[in-house]
This record gives structure tokens, sequence and C-alpha cells, in this order.
């Protein structure tokens, strides 16, 4: 706890680091969610781009996605300009056909029947596919798509659900910045009664201290189990049920951001994940599952509208900001509102650090940690 304190007692101003300075650097050995599922059908093959990698993505004839690098080994032609059986995805430049999973070379056309070239040592890039909660996930362990005796360090994300009966939906939005800045605008707890300004959510007029408790879990934190906030608006519907309403809030790395709400038999969960695209393009993804009010047939809409105009907001102030970052790209990091941003700088720091000595991520939080801000 002693050197927990003394973390606390350092400058209240603590720069981010800036892009030059390997800020914005992708974290692989994590997965990511590429595509919602509903995107693949049949042979259709589809495009996407997580983490500046091109991947054509399709399902088998049984209907298990896969995710190649959209390259050619050969000349390096995208492969979602050819054609697919459901087995193998056949390149339109020259005719080189790739098993859809493996990403290894079945058949080289213009290869005579002497020759001593083994076509099955031969590659497309390729990255290991589930799917989860509406969408389909790939792991990426490097850029190139070398997935041969690769075995994902986690299991692939799920939201966590208490029940049988649920309901799901998911919402999602393109944000023109880099994953570090995203990251940072999601966990950030004092720009709701500015940005997020509205009766159903929060005013400033509404603006209190707040006391929480946070603790360390694998590759993340975790804001303990409390009782909502009394300006939390949504949070005082559950009061209908009668019961002790408790939220619980995690952030694991590479972005994710993981919320229950519990009252009683009755939840709420909800996940929140930021994939780049580029390095100046994010992907966020929101999913949530519940079991509260299944009587009213109009939560998934409202969950839709209001969160849709929530997300919006955010997306505004990220535009905003960009000429700002442009010049000023070190930006700053206060205690103890902007706490969970520095440990969040302190994690992806550790898991680089750990990636290129082989050795254990260190953890930057020891122990329980209580922070105060206003908000």
């Amino acid at each position: 706890m002693g050197d927990i304190t003394r973390l606390m007692e350092q400058s209240a101003s603590l720069p981010v680091p800036s892009a030059s300075q390997g800020g914005d650097e992708f974290l692989w050995g994590f997965w990511y969610p590429v595509l919602r599922s509903n995107r693949i059908r049949g042979r259709k093959l589809v495009t996407s781009t997580r983490l500046e990698v091109p991947l054509v993505l399709g399902r088998d004839a049984a209907g298990k996605p896969f995710a190649l690098r959209d390259v050619c080994p050969h000349r390096a032609f995208p492969l979602s300009l050819g054609h697919y059986d459901g087995h193998a995805v056949e390149c339109a430049y020259h005719g080189w056909r790739f098993d859809a999973h493996t990403g290894q070379c079945r058949t080289i056309p213009s290869v005579t029947e002497d020759s001593k070239l083994q076509c099955d040592r031969i590659y497309a890039g390729n990255f290991l596919c589930e799917e989860r909660d509406g969408y389909v996930w790939a792991y990426f362990a490097n850029p190139e798509g070398r997935s041969a005796g690769v075995a994902p360090l986690q299991a692939v994300p799920e939201l966590p659900k208490y029940g049988g009966a649920y309901r799901i939906a998911h919402l999602s939005a393109d944000l023109v910045c880099s994953m570090d800045t995203a990251i940072i605008g999601l966990m950030d707890p004092a720009h709701g009664p500015f940005v997020h300004r509205a009766w159903w959510w929060r005013s400033r007029r509404s603006i209190r201290e707040k006391q929480k408790t946070f603790e360390p879990i694998p590759q993340g934190f975790r804001m303990s189990s409390h009782t909502p906030s009394a300006n939390s608006a949504p949070y005082k519907l559950l009061k209908i049920y009668g019961g002790e309403v408790t939220t619980q809030i995690d952030f694991v790395l590479p972005s994710m951001r993981t919320e229950e709400i519990r009252c009683g038999k009755y939840w709420f969960t909800n996940r929140t994940t930021i994939t780049p695209i580029r390095r100046d393009l994010c992907r966020l993804d929101f999913c949530a599952a519940w079991n509260l009010f299944s009587w009213f047939p109009l939560v998934a809409p409202l969950l839709h509208f209001f969160g849709k105009r929530f997300i919006a907001q955010d997306q505004r102030v990220i535009e905003l900001q960009k000429p700002g970052l442009e010049v000023q790209p070190r930006m700053m990091l206060i205690d103890d509102a902007d706490r969970q941003a520095r440990w969040y700088f302190q994690l992806k720091s550790a898991y680089l650090a750990s990636q290129q000595s082989g050795g254990p991520m260190n953890h930057p939080m020891e122990g329980p940690v209580t922070l105060r801000w206003r908000s």
C-alpha cells in the first residue's frame, strides 16, 4: 500500500504519451471484434480492416467463420476479389487456391507436374476466428497472420449473462482518433455532466462528489461492486424491483470496458470495446444484454435511441478535439479523476514490456485504491 500511496501523492499533472513516443502502438496477442455476425452470409466474401491489417472474411460450408489476410502471397493481389466455393479462396490474378481456415496453398495452376515447388509450404496470412454475442472475433497474434502453432493467451471475450432468457442489443460507431484517445474518453468519469447533458442522464446541477474503490484484476482493473451514484437517473428505474442495486465495472486490455448491474435476480450487463482500424481511426462496439423489464417491449428500441445519441455526443467531442491534438498531442491527466487513464497507459506499457522480454507482466496496481472526484 505504501507504493500506491506515494503514487497517488505524485504531481497532479500527469502527461499522456504522444504518438511519437509510441503511445499509439497496437497491442498484439488479443481477440478483437471484426464484424457483426450477420454481415457474413452464405459464400459471400466480406472485407474489413483492423489494426491496419486488411482482412477477407467468410463462412465455410458448415457456417464456421474464417479470416484471411486480404493479400495473396504471390503478387499481393486482394483475395477478396477472387472466388470462394465454401472450402478454398481462389485468387483472381493467377488462380492460386488457399484453404479458408489455415491459409495453406492447395493449388497453383501454373505449376507443372514435375515441378519441385511444394505449394503446401506457402501460406496466406490467417487469423483464428470465433463467434460470441453476435460478433465475429479474430485473434491478432501478429500483423502478418502467422498463426501456425499460435495458442491464444485468453478465451474469446463473452458478455456476462445470468439466467437463460434475456435480450441483447448492439450499437457501433467510428471514432476519428487514435485508440489511446478513444480509451481515455471511454473511462473518463468527469465529462458526463458536460458532454452528455440531458434530462434523462446528467446536468451541471447534478454534479456531486464520488468515491469509488478500485482493485487490480488480470490485465486490468475493477471498480468494485457498489451502489450506483444517486445522480444516475437510469439506475433509479431498477428500484421498482425492490432489491439492492449494485454495479461493477471492469476494464481489461486491450480496450474492453464491461459493466454489470444487478438487482436480485434481475441484471443488465454491457460491454464496450475500442478496436483500431488505423492509427487515426477506431471502431466502437457496444453490446448489452438484460432480463429486466421483460414485460416492456420497447426496451431495445429505447436503448438504441438513447445509446446512439450518447455515442454521437462522444463522436462530436472527438471531432472537435482533433485540431487541438494536432498541435498538442500530449494531453494532461490529473488525480483522481484521470487515474483510470493513467492505469491504462501503465498496463499497456507493462504488457508491451512483457512481450519484449518474454517474462510475466508487472501489474501497476498492488492492491485496492480509493479515488475521489466530482461528476
